[in-house]
């Protein structure tokens, strides 16, 4: 037996060590003092193949995507307009929805895009349409024209005859005329009413083989056939790779003073201004080194863009696709962070940051696609930036749940240990962790995110926090807090603990399932308002999201 001058020796050894190994965190939050609505920005997801919403998995995701907030989460897809048979493949799709006949004259297909969109909307997912790619028989360089490109070949090879201007801009419009009043006989003027509309992606990088005159060709006369079937209907771009620079300059300058090809009148309509922003990992000392700075510099520079023009600063803003980096189908060893909590404590300090530099500019930030869904019937977490993999969701779609449990208006927070937005711009988080929250009210409830991210993915040292609420509605509150970390919400962290098996058995899946909901702590900590403030502490391991709801009588 132990001495116990020696066990207490020790257990004041392992003090000093626990107390080595956490940093103590002050955040705090004042309810009295609302600074407007908090905006659902991430409820907006795509993804380059568009059959896989009507696969099996697909439709189960697109149910999950749907349930966080009823109709209003929207769906972005490339290859809507690609000539093939529906088969899908990695960055490619297909609806053979324009063919032509042997005298050249359109024939019209709805069968395989009315299944896409009857699966987003039939899940509670509306449409965010995007015109584009060219189908086979409208492009002036038709061969080859599917591409067979998977991970590991260059990038390029997906640049085939869809990536090419129409030879027949009135065939072109009329294609678009056509799939609009379709829709709207299908589903109704009030239902496409509220649905996005934009033409093609990236025109500025390697999607478009035309010209910038050309894009702007292309979006006149299509948008041009949407109004004229819905003189209501939302339409915007450009949808720049990155935020465009003298491309979505020059975009902005034709559309609010240009003369439009279709009309010959002044300007093309504009309801909403969209860009692309993306981070960019990289290896460093054998670990994964985020690049989050890149990533809110082009949020920054694109809301820039759109400020420095009075017709637009008030449009609402889409970032078209807002990620860690640019590829979702590509592998890699500076990629595999997309598995586990570091892609969900990437999301969870992020968009709170990209709402703040909306704020700061001034502009109308509408939302922010995550450009994230799922591969159907490839490896169990083959690595690529998907929400979920074979129906077994991943972290990252558990801090959605979190978002959607979030509503009514932002509240002001302040955190001592919050990288200040001028180092989160110059060069990351590199030094000291970022640890901050996200705050909101409606009524008598209160909700509270809080993330503990680092932009290097090693092991580091658990946050005590202390939060501080002032403000509060007085009484005892009901608590709930649901988190995410390497031993709750991680479908990932059970795969591997069942050795990473490629093949799961029946048990194997339902633990995997079972681990995939977002996970509630049990906490008998009972709270109380005196004086309008409330005092709550709890710890969060690096790369940990937390959620806490207070709800009072």
């Amino acid at each position: 037996m132990m001495k116990p001058s020696l066990l207490l020796a020790s257990l004041l050894a392992l003090t000093s060590q626990v107390r080595a190994e956490s940093f103590p965190v002050h955040v705090s939050i004042d309810a009295a003092r609302p600074t407007g609505p908090l905006k659902p920005i991430w409820r907006f997801f795509g993804a380059d193949e568009p059959n896989y919403a009507t696969m099996k998995d697909g439709r189960e995701l697109l149910g999950e995507l749907g349930s966080l907030r009823k109709s209003e989460v929207y769906f972005r897809a490339h290859n809507l307009l690609c000539t093939g048979d529906g088969t899908p493949a990695l960055k490619w799709g297909s609806t053979n929805i324009y063919t032509e006949d042997a005298q050249g004259k359109p024939v019209y297909d709805w069968t395989i895009v009315d299944a896409i969109f009857d699966a987003y909307l039939s899940n509670g997912v509306r449409p965010y349409v995007q015109l584009g790619f060219m189908p086979k028989a409208l492009s002036i360089n038709p061969e080859p024209y599917q591409h067979h490109w998977r991970p590991g070949m260059a990038y390029k090879e997906i640049l085939t005859g869809w990536a090419y201007p129409p030879k027949d801009y009135n065939k072109w419009r009329e294609l678009i005329t056509q799939w609009a009043q379709h829709c709207v006989d299908r589903y109704g003027r009030p239902e496409v009413e509220q649905w996005y509309w934009e033409v093609w992606n990236e025109p500025n990088g390697y999607y478009w083989k035309g010209t910038p005159e050309e894009f702007h060709k292309l979006q006149d006369y299509a948008v041009d056939g949407v109004r004229s079937v819905l003189p209501t209907a939302r339409v915007g771009g450009a949808h720049t790779a990155g935020p465009g620079g003298k491309f979505q300059r020059d975009f902005l300058e034709h559309c609010l003073h240009g003369t439009n090809y279709a009309t010959g009148k002044t300007g093309t309509p504009l309801d909403f201004v969209s860009f692309h922003a993306k981070g960019s990992p990289s290896l460093v000392d054998g670990h994964i080194r985020m690049g989050i700075s890149n990533h809110l510099n082009a949020v920054n520079e694109g809301f820039s863009i759109v400020a420095s023009y009075p017709e637009t600063k008030g449009k609402p803003i889409i970032i078209g696709e807002s990620d860690p980096e640019g590829c979702a189908a590509c592998q890699g060893p500076n990629l595999t962070y997309r598995n586990g909590t570091m892609y969900s404590s990437y999301t969870a300090a992020s968009f709170p940051r990209i709402l703040d530099l909306s704020e700061k500019q001034g502009v109308n930030l509408e939302g922010a696609v995550t450009w994230a869904f799922e591969f159907e019937g490839q490896p169990y977490f083959a690595g690529f930036r998907d929400l979920a993999t074979n129906g077994i969701n991943k972290p990252v779609l558990n801090v959605f749940r979190m978002f959607s449990r979030m509503d009514g208006n932002r509240l002001p927070v302040t955190s001592d240990a919050a990288v200040p937005m001028e180092t989160l711009l110059k060069t990351g988080v590199r030094d000291k962790p970022d640890v901050s929250a996200l705050a909101a009210r409606s009524g008598k409830k209160i909700t509270v995110l809080l993330w503990h991210y680092h932009d290097d993915d090693v092991t580091g040292p658990v946050a005590d926090i202390t939060l501080d609420l002032a403000g509060a509605p007085q009484g005892t509150p009901q608590v709930t807090r649901t988190l995410i970390d390497e031993n709750h919400s991680n479908s990932f962290s059970q795969w591997k603990a069942q050795g990473s098996p490629q093949q799961p058995n029946a048990q194997q899946i339902k633990e995997m399932e079972e681990a995939s909901q977002l996970a509630t702590i049990p906490d008998a900590t009972k709270l109380k308002t005196v004086d309008g403030k409330l005092q709550m502490n709890l710890s969060l391991a690096r790369q940990g999201v937390t959620l806490i709801e207070l709800q009072w009588p």
